[in-house]
């Protein structure tokens, strides 16, 4: 199969560069389920910009670089915050239904959220992904250049020193396209493209509690690892404060706006004679509001100290209509569970929520890979640093997805050489399939127990063993047996999971998310964590 770009994942970065790009190209689509099925169509709060004249660029960059612990590289927050106000209009031009305010300048509704000095997050109500997603998804089955391929995973990428092994000289390794597996068939399909862009989402699924969906396991980060590219900041994983926890809630996030309205988080009746007290003021000053690694640490510190399983979350002194209003699915969400959140608390954990490191690309979303892109959770721009500020991800997926369009637009056709089909002669199928779910399931919970919101050196070190034992174990399995989903995803993680692990143990101080009871000091001066292939360094 043969297209002008090829995009793997359909969240709103794969999107939105696809409606930029469709004009002028012909553009697959590569979704491992439904168009709908990634962590954009989960997020609730919203995106951050500068829509107000109370408001700044000056100020949206410094609460960024705050937040991000001073890591986060600067150009690039200020091109991505300078050009936030473009990429809304675009969103609304495409008929996204913002909530509306006609008291507001520009018309919508701008909520705040922790680490922000202003009310900067234009939603839709809190199912902002959703509308978004819904939006553009129609645009995208709509357009004519663009084809959908859902239940397709893709498999690993096809780069010219892969066609050509054997072959000496000091050429830079291109990509020409990837395999990419039919999941309702198993068959593996070679699709080539001048262009591959990654908009594969980030890698929580790494860990056992993670309000990710399943679609989460890394995918581009470690197939562009595999094909030389450098990755940047795994270390910083950020753990979202504020998961449901009910046994029957999967994977269900409380939105942070939540405690932007005034929501107040409390302690249970099982925390005794305290039951019911508030305890962010006695972590920080800016209690409910702080950043989401101090919030998530404190909540971890009260769980662990107290014996709890978890903390409660109490808007319930907010009156009933504005709460229906403005978080109509997580009142019906937590109804359903026998919650109502207008006259008592939501029990919360943290959990798994967002990758802030991934594949080194710069604003056009180029990575060291020429005819390779990445865009959205799965790249490093720099913009997150050592801690994304709320709101800043979907940002960052329309700005640095048009960025991305117009570099690729900007280039003449070219030609992509004749790429050999996937080789199916040496495989057979696995007659172990438990092997895979059993690895699967120790990689997540020790991921979770070792490298989690805090960390020590022996703990890491741990991890750091089981992963090089699994990874021994997995490649067997990919090189003698059909490869099926479970395989790939499980392959990719683990790979993750090393980089999350190397990242760490290279990190000997205490920064935003990652936390060392070995290092609990921050550094004077601030240093990405640059992991390089072992290809490119030969």
């Amino acid at each position: 199969m043969k297209f002008d770009v090829a995009i793997v994942g359909s969240g709103l970065a794969g999107l939105s560069v696809a409606l930029h790009l469709a004009e002028t190209r012909t553009v697959a689509i590569i979704s491992k389920r439904a168009l709908k099925d990634g962590a954009s169509n989960w997020a609730q709060g919203g995106i951050a910009a500068v829509l107000d004249s109370g408001d700044s660029h000056t100020q949206h960059i410094d609460d960024t670089l705050i937040a991000g612990a001073g890591l986060c590289d600067e150009g690039a927050t200020r091109y991505i915050v300078e050009h936030g106000r473009e990429a809304i209009e675009w969103l609304i031009e495409q008929g996204v239904p913002f909530t509306k305010d006609e008291s507001a300048e520009l018309g919508f509704h701008l909520t705040r959220e922790g680490g922000h000095s202003q009310r900067r997050i234009i939603h839709a109500a809190d199912a902002t992904g959703n509308a978004v997603q819904t939006t553009l998804e129609q645009k995208v089955r709509a357009h004519p250049n663009i084809t959908l391929f859902e239940h397709h995973c893709a498999v690993d990428l096809i780069t010219s020193d892969k066609l050509h092994p054997g072959r000496k000289g000091s050429a830079q390794p291109q990509c020409y396209g990837l395999y990419v597996q039919d999941e309702h068939t198993g068959q593996v399909h070679t699709f080539a493209a001048e262009h591959t862009i990654m908009c594969t989402g980030g890698a929580g699924k790494v860990y056992l509690y993670t309000t990710n969906p399943d679609t989460a396991s890394g995918d581009g980060i470690a197939m562009a690892w595999r094909a030389g590219c450098r990755v940047a900041n795994m270390e910083f994983i950020q753990f979202h404060p504020t998961c449901l926890y009910h046994p029957y809630a999967k994977s269900f996030l409380i939105t942070e706006a939540i405690r932007g309205e005034g929501g107040l988080l409390k302690l249970p009746p099982e925390a005794g004679a305290a039951a019911g007290q508030r305890f962010m003021l006695a972590h920080d000053e800016r209690a409910e509001l702080a950043p989401r690694d101090v919030v998530a640490r404190a909540i971890d510190f009260e769980i662990k100290k107290r014996g709890l399983d978890c903390v409660h979350l109490d808007i319930s002194h907010k009156p009933a209509e504005f709460l229906i209003e403005h978080f109509p699915t997580i009142y019906a969400r937590c109804m359903e569970l026998g919650i109502d959140i207008t006259k008592e608390p939501i029990p919360v954990v943290p959990a798994a929520h967002y990758t802030c490191g991934g594949i080194v690309t710069d604003m056009h979303g180029r990575t060291d890979l020429p005819g390779l892109y990445a865009v959205g959770e799965t790249a490093c721009t720099g913009l997150h640093g050592a801690n994304r500020l709320a709101s800043n991800s979907l940002l960052e997926c329309v700005v640095i997805g048009r960025a991305c369009a117009m570099d690729i637009t900007s280039r003449e056709k070219g030609e992509v050489p004749y790429l050999p089909d996937w080789d199916e002669s040496r495989v057979t199928d696995a007659d172990e399939e438990v092997v895979i779910s059993h690895n699967w399931d120790e990689l997540r919970r020790f991921m979770w127990n070792y490298v989690g919101i805090v960390r020590t050196t022996k703990r890491l070190e741990r991890a750091q063993h089981r992963i090089a034992l699994l990874k021994e174990e997995i490649d067997e399995y990919y090189q003698n047996f059909r490869v099926t989903h479970d395989l790939l995803e499980l392959r990719n993680l683990v790979e993750v999971a090393s980089l999350i692990v190397n990242s760490a143990l290279l990190r000997r101080e205490s920064r935003g998310l990652h936390f060392s009871r070995d290092y609990p000091a921050t550094l004077a001066k601030a240093l990405p964590t640059i992991l390089t292939p072992p290809r490119r360094k030969q």
